[in-house]
């Protein structure tokens, strides 16, 4: 599994902030779930901030939303 962090752009921020943050909150928060909708939240936002909006297509804004919506709503709390 480690062996894909390889694999990241890290010279392009709109890539390597939502994998760091993906990876980042699978550990601490002992839960693939949390790591991986942070990564799908953040990527097309990431996008979007970045000027590359061109870059994303219908399906992943709305995978975004509704990965947003179980951030605000579904998380026990």
């Amino acid at each position: 599994m480690v062996g894909s962090i390889r694999k990241i752009d890290f010279d392009d921020l709109t890539e390597a902030l939502p994998a760091f943050a993906c990876i980042t909150l699978m550990v601490f928060t002992y839960n693939i779930a949390n790591g991986l909708t942070a990564g799908l939240v953040l990527y097309p936002l990431a996008k979007l901030v970045g000027g590359r909006a061109r870059d994303l297509n219908a399906g992943s804004i709305v995978l975004a939303l509704l990965c947003l919506a179980y951030f605000l709503f579904g998380l026990p709390h």
